[in-house]
């Protein structure tokens, strides 16, 4: 390879590797803006794959409508606007108040904070390869874009385990905004040699349909089958990692999988041609999406963690293999190569739309993986036209993805008393009964993660349960308080649990993000309404709220917020204990609930503590009534003597530490550290 083609592939590579950098890394600056939920990040993916769309499109109109000395011109002097961007940090006057919509405040947010030079990052690998071919350097250009996905997926590994763990975040933003400064001149550097070696003229407009080997004009119907194959695995890619990381298990880190299978087959079908074999791929499709469709409405498949996540991602691997290797089948000449991208980012950034944006407002629950089964069934059938058989098998394979859709929504309205959706997920109530004590059970999921649950009879109805008992750390913290006319805070509402602890005098104020959370805390539960405290319900991200109240003398604070996957790590950092403080009273107590299947966090905790010169016990709770579950919760106090109490002395555990475990702080953390 010739210097010249070492600095056009340097420059897709350092582009990409930029690209798929600054994602997490901007997503991390707002997560704890907007409570650290899972639909930050799937509304950044939208904002990712639409600026993509938008540089592809910019790509496509310089190559074709500019000379090449004006195509250098007008990309050189973006490129040096863009500089007006740096440094990558989010402004605090982007910070949500509770009152606005998310949606829209993120994507205002990331266009003020990373817009165009994200743009124009995006518009690197199109229109670089458009440079090689024009270039006539006698390269394969389909190959730079095998390399720019496998810069992708670098970049995708590289930041959560060599990264994140070791640098601080606003760190993180000053080098990637230097290593952009340098991604500038690099490809102003490409410019140059782009004028030096091009053939400076452009291509005749009458070209007929076959005017050279493998260069010919796309019809319509082309344009769409480089458009639905795009859209469906974009679709895909969003829908089965809300299904695995929502429905099946709240793991950490979980949704870094399905997005490198996906990035993957990228690498794996435009390197060459050999990866792609349709004996193969078609009947392995056909096979996972009988599977992975009639495990939407089967319970034993479809949310069993060690069948459903294996089966849902090699699903995902060998969908977008066919997907993405019948594009590779499709793709045209060099002189169309740059409406080919746009044609692929236009379907990205649709199907990612779709279930990011439109789903969560028209649908229920988590329908829309099955949708995309149907559809990419029906799609196959198109594709396939040319093989009866094979066309006749997709479509039988799209009407049994119906009828499979079809019975999970069936089964969902039949179990479920109430399915709410909104921004931040997908809640549901559900009744059984519970045998061992006679009693109905009223329970409250958000995804695969329970939020608290009542038990209906008379007998029960006002007992604390699940995370919540008296025996729990938070119900000791309550009991052993010092004071009467208690004002407790609680970070994270739920089924409302902790008001039974409420007696005549007390006040328990309620923070929560969701609205439709409080809505069926209200309407769906009675602990609120039954408890004997005065309740007050705060709607908002509950440390943004802390920050803009005066003190509020807690003498309990509860912060139950980290049982899920997308753990709101801002609620766990140094600067928030010191949100916590000015909010307690001298001799108040601050209960975290820690209890996580995935993650170990109360050496987090301890950490910060003890930097903070408090104090802090850990009560692991095991027991075994039917009503409780195992929990654990620490206790913090500035007075060691509120934690010596014999009550809550006598159920303390020690703490388990980690190695090299530091402080965690707004600007360093890093949730792999605590990975059980």
């Amino acid at each position: 390879m010739n210097a010249s083609k070492l600095v056009f592939a340097g420059t897709i590579f350092a582009s990409s590797f930029s690209l798929f950098l600054v994602q997490p890394l901007i997503a991390k600056q707002i997560l704890p803006w907007f409570g650290g939920t899972a639909a930050v990040w799937a509304v950044c993916m939208v904002f990712f794959q639409v600026v993509l769309l938008a540089g592809y499109a910019y790509s496509d109109w310089l190559s074709r409508r500019l000379t090449p000395h004006h195509q250098v011109l007008l990309h050189a002097t973006l490129l040096t606007a863009s500089l007006i961007f740096l440094p990558i940090v989010a402004k605090t006057q982007w910070k949500p108040t509770g009152a606005e919509d998310p949606t829209l405040l993120i994507l205002g947010l990331l266009i003020s904070t990373i817009g165009l030079p994200y743009f124009l990052l995006s518009t690197t690998g199109p229109l670089i390869q458009s440079w090689v071919a024009r270039a006539n350097l006698g390269a394969h250009v389909y190959r730079y874009f095998s390399l720019s996905n496998m810069s992708s997926l670098l970049a995708l590994i590289c930041y959560p385990f060599l990264i994140e763990p070791h640098t601080a975040l606003l760190t993180q933003a000053y080098g990637w905004s230097v290593g952009f400064a340098a991604f500038v001149v690099l490809c102003a550097f490409s410019g140059v040699l782009f004028l030096r070696h091009c053939k400076n003229f452009p291509p005749p407009a009458h070209a007929t349909r076959h005017t050279a080997e493998g260069d010919w004009d796309p019809a319509l119907i082309d344009h769409l089958l480089w458009l639905m194959p795009a859209a469906m695995a974009s679709w895909l890619l969003v829908a089965i990692t809300n299904h695995i990381t929502q429905n099946v298990a709240a793991i950490p880190f979980l949704w870094l999988l399905p997005l490198t299978l996906y990035l993957l087959t990228f690498v794996l079908c435009f390197e060459s041609d050999r990866w792609y074999r349709r004996s193969v791929f078609i009947p392995a499709a056909g096979l996972l999406l009988t599977a992975c469709a009639y495990g939407l409405q089967d319970g034993d498949i479809g949310v069993n963690v060690k069948i459903a996540i294996p089966l849902y991602c090699a699903g995902l691997f060998v969908f977008c293999m066919f997907l993405h290797g019948e594009l590779a089948r499709r793709r045209p000449g060099p002189r169309h190569l740059t409406r080919f991208y746009l044609m692929l980012s236009l379907g990205g950034a649709l199907g990612g739309a779709a279930v990011g944006l439109i789903a969560p407002r028209i649908l229920p629950a988590y329908y829309e993986l099955g949708f995309g089964f149907v559809i990419s069934a029906g799609l196959a059938a198109v594709m396939l036209k040319r093989n009866r058989p094979a066309m006749l098998v997709a479509i039988a394979l799209a009407l049994a993805c119906t009828y499979f859709l079809y019975a999970q929504i069936r089964d969902d309205f039949t179990d479920a008393r109430r399915l709410e959706r909104n921004f931040y997920g997908t809640l549901n109530t559900v009744e059984y009964v519970d045998q061992e004590v006679d009693s109905r059970v009223r329970a409250l999921f958000h995804g695969s993660v329970k939020h608290g649950e009542q038990y209906l009879s008379e007998a029960y109805r006002r007992e604390p349960t699940a995370y919540y008992g008296r025996t729990s750390g938070i119900g000791l913290a309550i009991a052993n308080s010092r004071t009467a006319n208690k004002k407790v805070g609680v970070i994270g509402l739920g089924a409302g649990t902790l008001a039974v602890y409420g007696q005549p005098g007390d006040v328990y104020r309620m923070y929560e993000i969701n609205p439709q959370v409080i809505e069926l805390a209200r309407s769906e539960f009675t602990f609120m309404a039954d408890s004997r405290a005065s309740i007050e319900t705060v709607l908002g991200d509950a440390r943004i709220s802390l920050e803009r109240e005066p003190p509020q003398s807690f003498d309990v604070l509860a912060v139950d917020a980290f049982s899920g996957d997308s753990v709101p790590v801002h609620l766990i950092t140094a600067e928030a204990m010191d949100a916590y403080l000015r909010h307690t009273k001298p001799d108040g107590i601050i209960a975290f609930h820690l209890t996580n299947r995935y993650l170990w966090l109360p050496p987090v905790v301890e950490n910060i503590a003890r930097a903070k010169g408090l104090y802090a016990t850990l009560i692991h709770d095991e027991n075994d009534n039917p009503l409780l579950r195992d929990t654990d919760w620490v206790l913090i106090s500035r007075h060691s003597d509120l934690l010596n109490q014999e009550a809550i002395r006598s159920r303390s555990t020690p703490i388990r530490g980690i190695p090299g475990l530091g402080v965690w702080t707004d600007d360093f953390n890093n949730l792999y550290e605590v990975l059980k």
